[in-house]
């Protein structure tokens, strides 16, 4: 607990791969807002977000950004989340201290709070500077995992993540609130903290975060089987953060090791599903849940559709003439069902098996 730029500095240097800072926007609300059926809107007024002067701001920015950089390994990386009322003044101050932008991140509300008064455009968007400490410097950026977690509107997986990212604020039981009010006025959503950290740490790597607030940091770094060091000043927001990261379990995969470090599990080629017998050659695959596209699996592993042959992958490429996921476009028929099903449940099958036979050999490791 404590002011952050003084705790910064307890810190030891070089100690931390990532930081994920969502300070304060100083948005300079001069009036309360209030919507059309005339209920005030509970926006940002606490004084943590006050500051007299533009100058005042930039010397605050200035000297987290310091402290933080200090304590950030030469091959780690930050990410700062702010609006059009901060994060042009952030940006500069980050470049000025030596920090090489890598990304901004638009990350673009599904469900926005509209301009009640319609004067101006509805504000949909948040950006996310994404910097690297020392520009030329080795960082982390587990591409892979990115893709396998992005998907387009068809439901394709597999697909480059792009620096558009919709995602919704944070509602719902998600939102964490006191007596029927907003815990925290800025809660992030913890889809929004899973890209951030999934894609620039690994498991076992430490996540700071110097505007610790309710926690979603913390939350979403222990359960992905980080480590993380939070830095807050108002007791009130300490407590609901402690109270929600003591539920939460990390995830046992995180752990483990099929768990590789691009964050995605253990690779398992297709031609494994015929040496372990869940499909055979000759069988039919066939081309999305409902699609008319048939193919024949072929003994080496690859799949003929009519004039095209190849990988899951290469085959379905060909089909859309787009990126494709073939582990999540082909399905087979269940036997016990008649139904079809995708062929990425057999393969979770597989990694069922190994996860077991890892996890029994570690118990007789232990016993021994």
């Amino acid at each position: 607990m404590g002011d952050c730029l003084q705790v910064l500095k307890t810190l030891p240097e070089k100690a931390v791969d990532l930081v994920f800072a969502d300070p304060p926007y100083n948005l300079q609300l001069e009036k309360e807002l209030w919507r059309p059926n005339l209920t005030r809107v509970n926006g940002v007024d606490e004084s943590w977000d006050q500051f007299s002067t533009f100058d005042a701001y930039d010397q605050f920015t200035h000297d987290w950004l310091v402290g933080c950089r200090r304590v950030l390994k030469d091959t780690g990386s930050m990410w700062v989340i702010g609006s059009y009322h901060n994060i042009f003044r952030v940006g500069r101050l980050m470049q000025d201290l030596g920090f090489w932008i890598l990304n901004d991140i638009v990350w673009i509300k599904n469900n926005p709070m509209p301009n009640f008064h319609g004067v101006r455009f509805t504000n949909a968007h948040e950006t996310l500077i994404w910097a690297q400490k020392k520009k030329g410097s080795r960082y982390t950026f587990n591409y892979k995992a990115m893709k396998s977690i992005n998907h387009n509107a068809q439901g394709q997986g597999g697909l480059q993540m792009r620096s558009d990212w919709n995602l919704p604020i944070c509602t719902g039981k998600e939102r964490l609130k006191i007596n029927g009010e907003k815990a925290h006025p800025t809660q992030k959503p913890e889809a929004l903290l899973e890209r951030v950290i999934i894609s620039s740490t690994n498991p076992g790597d430490t996540v700071l975060d110097p505007f610790f607030g309710s926690g979603t940091t913390g939350a979403v770094a222990k359960k992905l089987g980080r480590h993380w060091i939070g830095i807050e000043a108002n007791p009130g927001y300490i407590s609901i953060a402690e109270q929600r990261i003591n539920i939460v379990n990390a995830d046992p995969e995180c752990e483990n090791p099929l768990f590789l470090k691009h964050g995605t599990e253990k690779r398992i080629p297709f031609i494994t599903l015929l040496r372990c017998g869940y499909l055979q050659g000759g069988q039919m695959l066939y081309f999305g849940k409902n699609g008319d596209h048939q193919a024949v699996i072929l003994e080496d592993g690859q799949i003929q559709c009519g004039e095209y042959t190849g990988s899951i992958h290469k085959v379905g490429r060909e089909i859309l003439n787009a990126p494709c996921n073939g582990w999540m476009a082909w399905y087979y028929i269940d036997e016990s069902t008649g139904k079809r099903e995708p062929i990425n449940l057999l393969r979770q099958c597989i990694r069922n098996e190994i996860r077991q036979v890892v996890e029994q050999k570690l118990i007789i490791s232990r016993e021994e």
